[in-house]
């Protein structure tokens, strides 16, 4: 008897696109933040524009080319064929490991707050971050089903202390923390800063595409695809913006600059000392969540690329569970290899390092998507399509600015690994010339 495979329904797939964005870039990016004072607010406004027009694209696709998972590679495929599809997939799958390196460092980060040590032990350090990932990693071999249920539960349990942190610090708020001039790096301009400033908010929105990536797994994916993308997208942005306006407002920029865990130390100064604790456990538990459903992601990107042989066929590879568990296990490799190797420059400039990679990464995919929507807007004569290439235009732009706010560093170490993927992709297709697989 086969057994039938279980989907995951609207609510657990917007769990999985909340639960996705609401991790460790909302509770680390305070810190990250700090020296851009007042410009900050600007990117956090740049950021937030970008990422509801993106998360717009993405339900479009997800309503009008659902043609099974992947997400952005599903639609690049479809549209511009296999060498644009394989690279897209490519960039996006090193953006996930590289987020779950950077999940991983900010659940560590919070979890000195129990734990000082974590904060001078930096093998102590990289051993809880490790932990962390395998444990997730664990979870997902269970099956689709035992995420979802997980994502749900993470997502209330961390959304609790964010809305408190919000609402508490309206109370405490100083006019001039929040004010602070930014502290100008030589030569650059108010507009570089905030574009430098959005581009470090805006990893805190990637996720929004979550739910088109296991679209196969979701039930009713034309329907629940998009409403799901476009809840998790607004229910990001209101309690990122708040409770980021709260931090903000009630830390100076100098002690906030220095902090591990700011949401921690915000609820100290609103709640007293004993909240510090609650609030770095709700901390915990959201980058836990995040963790939790970027593991999933991770494996289910590469099995789509394999199907369509396109990638080793090891990443199709299921257990009993259908889970795509080589795929996942590699990618958790590729993530705890990056951490490690990172952890030498100490806890915030690791963090910032590989946000900063794993935007850069994800940006191709995007800019691929707008292009895709084009495409199929005209293609499909849809009745808005003027409206769609617009909205697709506004995308793209914001995109390639994005690009741009990463920064050289992150650049050259993104197109390095961009172009490993070069002999893959050059391997894969010349034994599909020479017949050794059948396409799927």
């Amino acid at each position: 008897m086969i057994q039938k495979t279980k989907k995951i329904g609207l609510v657990a797939s917007s769990a999985l696109v909340v639960g996705n964005m609401v991790g460790s870039g909302v509770f680390m990016l305070p810190a990250a933040l700090a020296v851009y004072g007042d410009l900050s607010l600007w990117g956090w406004g740049l950021a937030a524009f970008g990422a509801l027009v993106l998360a717009f694209v993405f339900s479009t696709l997800g309503k009008h080319l659902s043609g099974g998972s992947g997400g952005p590679y599903r639609y690049t495929i479809s549209t511009l064929g296999e060498f644009a599809g394989f690279f897209v997939a490519w960039g996006y799958w090193i953006s996930v490991w590289c987020t779950n390196a950077a999940i991983a460092i900010a659940f560590v980060g919070y979890l000195s707050v129990f734990v000082p040590e974590l904060e001078d032990n930096r093998v102590f350090a990289a051993f809880m971050g490790l932990s962390a990932i395998w444990f997730f990693t664990w979870i997902n071999s269970r099956g689709v089903k035992t995420t979802g249920a997980v994502q749900i539960v993470t997502v209330i349990l961390k959304i609790v202390p964010l809305i408190l942190v919000a609402i508490g610090g309206m109370f405490f708020i100083n006019v001039n923390y929040l004010f602070t001039a930014a502290i100008h790096s030589e030569g650059s301009s108010d507009i570089q800063m905030i574009i430098a400033a959005g581009t470090l908010v805006f990893f805190a929105f990637q996720g929004m595409e979550s739910a088109t990536i296991p679209a196969e797994k979701i039930k009713k994916p034309k329907r629940n695809v998009p409403i799901a993308t476009m809840a998790g997208i607004f229910i990001a942005i209101v309690v990122y913006m708040s409770s980021y306006i709260s931090v903000a407002g009630v830390i100076s920029p100098e002690v906030l600059s220095k902090s591990s865990a700011p949401f921690a130390d915000a609820g100290a100064i609103i709640y007293g000392d004993a909240a510090r604790y609650w609030i770095a456990l709700g901390a915990i538990i959201s980058t836990l969540g995040a963790l939790n459903g970027w593991v999933l992601i991770q494996g289910e990107v590469p099995a789509s690329i394999a199907r369509d042989n396109l990638f080793p066929k090891l990443f199709t590879k299921e257990n009993k569970r259908e889970v795509p568990i080589l795929g996942i296990a590699i990618s958790s490799v590729l993530a705890s290899v990056l951490m490690m190797m990172n952890y030498a420059q100490g806890l915030a400039e690791t963090f910032k390092f590989i946000i900063l990679l794993s935007t850069f990464s994800v940006l191709l995919p995007y800019l691929m998507a707008n292009v895709s929507l084009v495409l199929i807007s005209i293609r499909l004569k849809l009745k808005w399509k003027w409206g769609f290439i617009l909205l697709a235009t506004i995308g793209f732009l914001f995109s390639v600015l994005a690009i741009y706010g990463c920064g050289q560093e992150a650049f050259y170490y993104g197109i390095l690994l961009l172009l490993a993927g070069l002999p893959i992709y050059l391997w894969m297709i010349r034994h599909k010339k020479n017949d050794k697989f059948k396409p799927r």
